[in-house]
This record gives structure tokens, sequence and C-alpha cells, in this order.
């Protein structure tokens, strides 16, 4: 770790406004910065703001379709899901933009027990889910110790004589210190993810009154920091759009994602790029402040991937399944399916609690599935990287030089196989079939074709868990 690197202040709010500040580019200032993004060497500061300085409809356009080269170079055909479990949502903070807001008298609030904790873990796999994000509101009932014992929950749910279980557990937990970190990872937990929610430090107070652990913006903003050095190897960056200043929170993001890999030589493993979306209670939410619209959320993605190309981009069930099927063609790598945002809610459909936001995307797993296999995308529950320990700085070693594609590639086809055997329809399970025939013909290493038609085989007759 590079002491003097970690000290500085790394968002500098002047300079990053005035980046945004310029004249519209040309077409040949963006044509060039395009071709280099094509060169999937990703973008330095300045010309990412050249980007988001873009306001033509068809260079926005221009944009995403280079966005989709870059996509589909580094990520293939495959797209990485996931489900959120919602472990409370108490809370000391007092966000405006939150229904889980302490001062939020309008829905009804709820910590799982541990009993609880498994039987939201136990649904997931019923439905054919491998990997969660454990998400709690900040309290003084729900710390390390709770989460500690939450993860330990999970990853110890056992379906159908012990073969499904959740094989990836990602945390998105508030800001703490680096003894915590710590013990998460001594848990085997894969990302940590928090978010700064705005950069800009002025709005930052506005929408984060004093009094409560989230007023302090610096504190939160070294969080992943404190995680790296606590051994966590993959960390998750992401801002809420409609907070700011659109183009300032991108570049922040930016700016952040170089700190880490100038500290910790390896940059954020994800960035989320949740849209503001109505909540109960949270008065930001019911009036956005900085409201974002589809063409500059399009533009926002494009952005994001072509200047970090290796970096997992996050989509949520905020987003309507318009805007989700669109987006994982010019970015989106990860995504979250049949999505609910109320404890205990998997479970019981009858649960009350108050969720965190109103959905966009409704449908359940297997609607979600069908149709990215209507669109040729070989939908991924994978961890073999993880528990094979290409993680952190090894990931990337693989990922930027194009090797990491001979692995996600085939885990990705072994997991879909599994879900199609145990959980699909019919009507899909042909779809499924006939698409996983397609994607053999895609795999560049010839030499890997027997090993991946055997697994196939061995899953077929029966056998689990089988990843490269």
């Amino acid at each position: 770790m590079n002491i003097e690197e970690r000290n500085k202040v790394f968002i500098d709010r002047d300079k990053l406004f005035s980046l945004i500040e310029g004249k519209t580019p040309t077409q040949n200032e963006v044509n060039e910065i395009l071709n280099k993004a094509l060169k999937l060497q990703g973008l330095n500061l300045e010309e990412v703001a050249t980007l988001l300085r873009v306001e033509d409809v068809n260079t926005i356009h221009q944009i995403m379709e280079t966005a989709k080269v870059v996509k589909e170079e580094i990520y293939g055909k495959r797209l990485v899901l996931f489900a959120p479990i919602y472990t409370g949502n108490i809370c000391v903070n007092n966000c405006t933009y939150c229904s889980f807001r302490k001062d939020n008298k309008l829905i009804k609030r709820k910590i799982l027990t541990m009993d609880e904790i498994a039987q939201e873990t136990r649904a997931l796999l019923q439905q054919g889910h491998k990997r969660v994000l454990l998400i709690c509101g900040e309290n003084n009932k729900n710390g390390t110790d709770y989460m500690v014992e939450a993860i330990r929950t999970t990853y110890g749910v056992k379906e159908r004589n012990g073969k499904d279980y959740i094989r990836r557990i990602n945390v998105e937990l508030a800001p703490m210190e680096v003894a915590d970190f710590a013990r998460l990872h001594a848990e085997k937990i894969g990302t940590y993810v928090c978010f700064q929610e705005t950069y800009d430090p002025v709005l930052y107070k506005r929408f984060h009154p004093a009094g409560t652990p989230k007023a302090d913006y610096e504190y939160r903003l070294t969080v992943m920091d404190r995680a790296m050095e606590g051994g966590v190897n993959d960390v998750g960056i992401g801002a809420l759009f409609g907070l700011g200043d659109y183009r300032f929170e991108v570049l922040a993001m930016m700016e952040h994602a170089a700190h880490l890999e100038r500290c910790y030589g390896c940059g954020p493993h994800t960035v989320s790029v949740p849209r503001m979306e109505p909540a109960v209670g949270a008065p930001d939410a019911e009036n956005v402040p900085n409201p974002v619209n589809d063409d500059d959320f399009k533009k926002i993605v494009a952005i994001i991937r072509i200047a970090l190309p290796y970096t997992g981009i996050i989509l949520s069930t905020r987003e309507n399944a318009t805007m989700r099927n669109e987006l994982i063609n010019y970015g989106v790598s990860q995504i979250s399916a049949g999505s609910k945002t109320n404890p205990g809610s998997y479970a019981h459909d009858e649960a009350h609690t108050g969720s965190q936001f109103a959905l966009g995307d409704h449908r359940d797993l297997e609607e979600v599935i069908t149709s990215f296999v209507e669109e040729g995308y070989i939908p991924s529950f994978c961890t073999g990287c993880y528990r094979h320990g290409r993680v952190g700085n090894d990931f990337m070693d693989l990922a930027k030089p194009g090797l990491i594609k001979q692995y996600c590639l085939p885990n990705a086809m072994f997991t879909f196989k599994e879900y199609l055997e145990d959980f699909a329809s019919p009507e899909l399970r042909e779809k499924g079939t006939a698409l996983i025939k397609e994607m053999l013909k895609t795999v560049e290493h010839q030499n890997l074709i027997p090993k991946i038609e055997d697994n196939l085989n061995k899953i077929t007759k029966g056998e689990r868990d089988l990843y490269f």
C-alpha cells in the first residue's frame, strides 16, 4: 500500500466541476476517444469528462455502440445473476432519500432472526439462486457480530439433499473499521459493497443530516481503503444517480477507482449505477433533486463500461424490464433478478415490512432468465473465480489480457445447465439447451470443448457445482 497516496484527499470538487463545464466536443474528438476505448485500455479523467459533455442523441448512440463492442469483447454473451437479502430495515441514519430513514413513521420495521434469514435463503435456493447480497440498515442491533452470524447462517442452508446452497455471499453494509473487515473476510465473503450516494461533499451534508453515523462524508469515502486493509479482495463502489449532477458523480467514481488502483494495485471489482426511485416517507425520493433521464442514464452506463472495461457494472431492479434488457447490451454485466427489498418477503409473500424503494422490474427469476436467453445471453450463477482465489489483483491479471474468458463462459454454461435441469420450465429448458449448444461453438480454446461437454454431461446425470 502507498501510504502517501492513501492519505491524499482524492475528490477535488472544484477540479471535477471545472472538467464538466467545458465545451461540447467535436465529432473528431469523440471519434479519437472512442477509437482509444476500443483498445480496451480504459480512459483517463479528461476523456471521460469530454464524453459526459456529449448531448447529441446520435453521438450518444455512437458511445453506446462502442461500449457494446467493449463489453462483448471482454464479457462475451454472459450475464451474472444474484438476489439481495434485506436482513433488516431499522436504521439510525436519516437519509432524505431512503424509506429506511430513522424519522420515517410510515413503514413497519424489522430485523430478521437467524431462522428468518435461513427461510429467506431457502426460498431463494428453491427458485434457483446461488449468489446473494446481504444488506441491512445501520443500527446497534445488527453490527459485525450479527452479520458474521448471518453469513454463516446463509452459507449453512442446504436444499435438495445438500445439492443446493449459496456459493457466494456479497455484502452491502455500513462503513466499519479494519478489524471488522478482517472478520468478514475470514467468513469468506465475496465483494464488499458500499455506495458513497453522492461524492459531492456539499450535497452530502444536505442529504445526510448531522447527528448520525452516515453524516461523516470522509469516513464513508475512505471505507474501501479500510476494507482492503482488512483483507477484502474485491470491493464495489457506486453513486445514487439523482442526488447530484450525474457528470460529477461519474468523474468522482473514476477518481475513486484510480485511487484504489494507485494504493492497492486493484480498482473496484464492481460499479453500481442505481437511479433514484420513489420511496415511502423519503422527501427527496418523491421530488428528485437532479433527475437523470433515460438517454443520459444510457450514456452513463456506456461511458463507465469503456472507461473501466474490466470492472463489472451492476444494475438493480430499480429499473424497468425494458431498460434492463437494453443495458445488458451496452455495459451491464451483473443484474439482480426477482428482487424484493422488504425484509422477510421471499419466504412470506404477505410480509408487510417496509421496502427501501419502489421496484421497476417485478418479473420473477424464470421470466428474467427467459428474456435474456431470447436475447442470446447465458445467465450465469458462477462463483468459480471466487472459490479458486481468482480475486482482486489475480483476477485483473487474467482479465486484462483476456485470459479470464476461458473460465467465465464454461462456468456460466455449467451453472446455467444446473438451473435448466433443476428449476426451468420445459419451454425454457428447450431454449436454454439450444443456447448452450450455440455457445459451445464460440469457445476460443478448442482443447476445452471436450472438458466442457464432459461436465455438461455430468450435470445432466446429477452432478452439481462443477467449475474450472
